[in-house]
C-alpha cells in the first residue's frame, strides 16, 4: 500500500485495530463478520464519507493478536493477516485465500503511457486521461476472475479487461466501450472467482482509477490521486450476499410510489400547456397506459429554477389539475445551475447568505448552463440543503408530483468547473475535486428529504449524477445516448451493472435520446424498456418525436402490447422492490445473480432476470427475427406459449418483431394486475396469480403504495401455495385493511388455460 515499514505495535478501541508503522500509521475497523474495512490516510486528509450513514462501531465478536510481524485478525468468517508496508490478505473460515494484496512491482504500461501522452498532446492530439494515481492497492489475480459492479460504465456486463475513472462526466457524444467515465461514480465492484466471491467499496469521492486486469494478469487496481486509502472488503456466500454487504452499508432503495413504477413520456420539446395537453390526449386515445409526462427546461422562464413562463403555461396549477383528471403525474425537471440575475428571488436569497461556490478568493464561482451565466449551490453545507428543499414547495403547490435532477455532475458550457473552486463539507471547507463526484448525491439528498417532509410520501427524485448511496434517495437513468443499436445492447449490461451496484431503480431514455429511432428499434426498445425498473421514453429538441403514435400501426400496438404487459406486471415488480429494500437486490439482474457457477450466465450481455422467476431475452439486433436463448437449469415456460422446456441449453427461438423472448421459472406463482390506463384508474383489488407447474410457491406484499406506514407495520403478506390443483393462502394483516377482494388463479402448467375465480 505504501512504504510505511514494518509493524512495531497495534492496539484496540472498540472495533477499530489501530496500526502503528515505522513510517505511518492506519486501522482496520471489524463492521461485521463479513466485512472490514482498511484505512491509511499518509495525508492525514481525514475520512468524509457521503456514501455511509451509519456508525458501524458495537460489533465485538473477533480476535486478533501479533505473530512473527504480523498482525492477525479472525471473525467467524475470514481471517485478515495485516503484514508490513499495510499489505492486507483475506481467507475464508478454512485458511483458503479469498484476496491478496499484490506485492511486486506494478507493470510500466501506465508510465509508457503518460510518456507517450505528452508527446501526443505536444503534437496536438486528444488523448484520454492517464491512471497516475499517488495511492492506490492491488490484489492478485486470477486467470478466470469476473469483475462486476462499478455502475454504469459503459460496455459489457464483465468488466474484466477493462479500466475507469471515477468521475462524474456529462459526455453526450454516442458512448461506446472505451469511455472511461460516464455520469455516475459508484467505487464498487464484486469479484466472483472459480470458488469464492468477495467484493470491494472503495470510499474515495476524489477522482479515483480501476483496472480490473487491463495492464497485467497478475493483479488489478484501485486508487486516487487524493484523499484516504479507505476501503470496505465484503465477503459472503455468494453474488447476493456481497450486495447485501454493501447495501448494509450504503443504503438501499426505498419502496417507490406505485405509480412511479407505471410508463412515463417524456421529451425535450415539448413547449407548452398545448403540447403537455396533447400528449395525455393522445396517450389515452391511443389506449397507451401512462402515468406521467415530464416537462423539460422549457417550463421555466428563461431556464431559472423554481419559475413557470408565464406564457407558455399561464396557469400551472388549473393545467395540472386537469392533468390529474386524466390520471396523469407531472415531474418537472431542476437543474442546480442558478441563473446570475439580480432581481430573481433564489438568485438573491442564495448570494446574501452565501450559498453558493466560490473561487478560492471568496468570490461567488460563475460559469454557464442553460440559463446563461449561473452560479452553484454548494450542497455540501446542510443549510444549503435545506434552502434548496423548501425551494421545491413552489413546484407542489402547483401539483408537481416529483422532481427530476440533471445536470448535476455538475455540467458546465464554459469549461468544466476549476478544482479548486471551493465548497463546503458540512462544518469544513473543501474544493471542488473532492466534491464533484458527490454533487448530485448531495443535490439528490436535499430535494428527498425535503419531499418526505412537505408531502409525507414516498418522493419521486431522478437523478443522472451519484455516487455510492444515493439509491437511498433517488432513481437514476444513464444519460443521454443514442437512438442507435449499439446503445439498445449496452442498456441491459449498464442496468444490470446498476443493479449490482446498489442502484435498482435504474432506466434508460427509451428509444434513445439523440439522433432518431427507426420504427424497428424502437419497438425492440421498448420490449427492454417494459422490464426496465424506471420506463420513460425520452428524446431531445431537434430529433424526430418518438412517442408511440408517430409510428405505423404496427409499431403502435407492439408498444401498447409491451406497456400493457408492464401494467399487469406491476404486483412481482413491487414486490421485488419490497425484497430490495430488505435485501439490497436489485429488480432487473444479470444472470450472474441468479446463476453465479453457470459459465454460460458469468458472461451473458443480451438477457437479463427480472426478479428471480422471469427470464428476459430480447432482441437487440437490427433485422433479426430470431434469438439464441440460454436458459439455465430447471424447467422453464414460454410466457407466450406456455410451452414447457428443459434448460441447461441454447436455443433459437422465434422472434418476429412483436415477440419478445419471455420465460417462467417452473415452480413460480405469478402474480399479476387486470389491465388499467394509470395507477389510480381502479381499486386494485383483484389479484390474478398464474401458476407454473405443479407445485408451486410465492409470497406476495400489499400496503397502501404512497406513503411509509409500511414501516410502522401496515402492510398485508400473502402467502400462495399450490399443489397438484389444490391452492391455499395465508394472509398476515399487520395494520393495512384494504386487502383483495378476489383472486382469480390460473394454472398455466396445462396444455388449456385452467382458471378458478376466488373471492375471498
Amino acid at each position: 500500500m505504501n512504504n510505511i515499514g514494518k509493524i512495531k505495535n497495534y492496539n484496540i478501541s472498540k472495533n477499530i485495530i489501530n496500526l502503528i508503522f515505522e513510517k505511518g500509521t492506519g486501522f482496520l475497523q471489524i463492521i461485521n463478520e463479513n466485512i472490514i474495512r482498511v484505512y491509511c490516510d499518509p495525508k492525514n486528509e481525514g475520512s468524509h464519507s457521503k456514501a455511509i450513514e451509519k456508525i458501524f462501531d458495537d460489533f465485538n465478536d473477533f480476535t486478533s493478536k501479533q505473530k512473527d510481524g504480523k498482525i492477525i485478525i479472525k471473525t467467524k468468517n475470514i481471517t485478515a493477516i495485516v503484514e508490513s508496508d499495510f499489505y492486507v490478505d483475506f481467507f475464508d473460515q478454512n485458511g483458503k485465500s479469498i484476496v491478496k494484496d499484490y506485492r511486486k512491482p506494478l507493470a510500466q504500461t501506465e508510465q509508457l503511457r503518460q510518456e507517450q501522452a505528452e508527446i501526443l498532446i505536444g503534437e496536438g492530439h486528444s488523448v484520454q486521461d492517464s491512471n497516475t494515481q499517488e495511492l492506490y492497492i492491488a490484489k492478485e489475480l486470477e486467470p478466470y476472475e469476473c469483475f462486476y459492479g462499478l455502475g454504469d460504465k459503459t460496455g459489457f456486463l464483465n468488466k474484466r479487461h477493462y479500466d475507469y475513472i471515477m468521475w462524474n462526466t456529462d459526455d453526450p457524444s454516442p458512448q461506446v466501450d472505451s469511455y472511461r467515465a460516464l455520469y455516475k461514480s459508484i467505487p464498487f465492484y464484486i469479484s466472483l472467482k472459480k470458488d469464492t466471491v468477495y467484493g470491494i467499496f472503495f470510499d474515495n469521492t476524489f477522482k479515483t482509477y480501476f483496472d480490473m486486469g487491463k495492464n497485467s494478469d497478475e493483479y488489478c487496481m484501485f486508487g486516487a490521486n487524493n484523499g484516504a486509502i479507505d476501503y470496505y472488503f465484503i465477503y459472503g456466500k455468494n453474488m447476493k450476499d456481497i450486495i447485501g454487504g454493501y447495501t448494509l452499508l450504503t443504503g438501499t432503495t426505498p419502496l417507490p410510489q406505485l405509480w412511479t413504477l407505471g410508463y412515463q413520456q417524456s421529451r425535450w420539446g415539448y413547449i407548452d400547456e398545448k403540447d403537455i395537453g396533447y400528449i395525455a390526449d393522445s396517450m389515452r386515445e391511443h389506449k397507451i397506459p401512462c402515468d406521467v409526462i415530464h416537462m423539460d427546461i422549457d417550463y421555466m422562464d428563461g431556464y431559472r429554477v423554481f419559475t413557470w413562463d408565464k406564457e407558455r403555461h399561464p396557469n400551472p396549477k388549473e393545467e395540472l389539475e386537469k392533468l390529474a383528471k386524466q390520471g396523469i403525474k407531472i415531474v418537472t425537471i431542476i437543474d442546480p445551475g442558478i441563473k446570475k440575475d439580480k432581481g430573481y428571488s433564489i438568485y438573491d436569497e442564495g448570494l446574501k447568505n452565501r450559498y453558493f461556490a466560490t473561487d478560492k478568493d471568496g468570490v461567488t464561482y460563475v460559469n454557464a448552463v442553460w440559463p446563461g451565466d449561473s452560479v452553484y449551490p454548494d450542497f455540501g453545507n446542510s443549510d444549503v440543503r435545506k434552502w434548496w428543499g423548501k425551494n421545491h414547495k413552489a413546484l407542489l403547490d402547483m401539483g408537481v408530483q416529483g422532481i427530476w435532477n440533471d445536470m448535476n455532475e455538475p455540467a458546465s458550457f464554459n469549461g468544466p468547473l476549476p478544482d479548486d473552486v471551493v465548497f463546503r463539507d458540512e462544518d469544513r471547507y473543501t474544493t471542488h475535486k473532492e466534491i464533484h463526484n458527490v454533487y448530485g448525491h448531495n443535490m439528490a439528498k436535499a430535494t428527498y428529504e425535503y419531499l418526505k417532509e412537505e408531502t409525507g410520501k414516498r418522493p419521486f427524485v431522478i437523478t443522472r449524477a451519484c455516487y455510492s448511496g444515493s439509491q437511498k434517495y433517488s432513481t437514476a437513468w444513464t444519460g443521454d445516448n443514442h437512438s442507435i443499436w449499439a446503445h439498445l445492447q449496452m442498456a441491459i449490461p449498464q442496468l444490470c451493472n446498476l443493479g449490482l451496484s446498489g442502484m435498482s431503480f435504474v432506466g434508460t431514455d427509451v428509444g434513445g435520446f439523440s439522433y432518431d429511432p427507426t420504427p424497428e428499434l424502437m419497438a425492440r426498445w421498448v420490449q427492454v424498456g417494459c422490464f426496465s425498473p424506471l420506463f420513460r421514453n425520452h428524446s431531445a429538441l431537434g430529433t424526430k418525436y418518438q412517442e408511440p403514435w408517430k409510428f405505423k400501426k404496427e409499431i403502435i400496438d407492439i408498444y401498447r402490447k409491451y406497456v400493457n404487459l408492464r401494467y399487469s406486471l406491476l404486483p412481482y415488480i413491487y414486490d421485488l422492490f419490497y425484497i430490495g429494500e430488505k435485501t439490497g437486490l436489485p429488480v432487473i439482474r444479470a444472470m450472474v445473480l441468479e446463476y453465479e457457477n453457470d459459465i454460460n450466465a458469468q458472461n451473458c450481455n443480451d438477457q437479463f432476470m427480472l426478479g428471480e422467476n422471469i427470464l428476459v431475452s430480447p432482441v437487440v439486433m437490427q433485422g433479426a427475427t430470431h434469438k439464441t436463448v440460454y436458459l439455465p437449469e430447471g424447467n422453464w415456460y414460454d410466457f407466450w406459449t406456455n410451452e414447457k422446456i428443459t434448460g441447461n441449453k441454447h436455443f433459437t427461438y422465434r422472434a418476429p418483431l412483436d415477440v419478445c423472448p419471455i420465460f417462467v421459472k417452473e415452480g413460480t406463482i405469478l402474480p399479476m394486475y387486470e389491465q388499467m390506463e394509470y395507477v389510480g384508474e381502479k381499486a386494485l383489488d383483484t389479484l390474478i396469480l398464474n401458476i407454473y407447474g405443479n407445485t408451486a410457491k410465492y409470497t406476495h406484499y400489499q400496503d397502501n403504495y404512497t406513503d411509509f406506514n409500511y414501516r410502522n407495520g401496515e402492510y398485508n403478506i400473502y402467502d400462495f401455495k399450490y399443489e397438484h390443483n389444490s391452492f391455499v393462502y395465508t394472509v398476515k394483516h399487520n395494520g393495512y385493511e384494504n386487502k383483495y377482494k378476489k383472486f382469480i388463479v390460473c394454472n398455466k402448467s396445462k396444455t388449456h388455460e385452467n382458471c378458478e375465480i376466488i373471492i375471498i
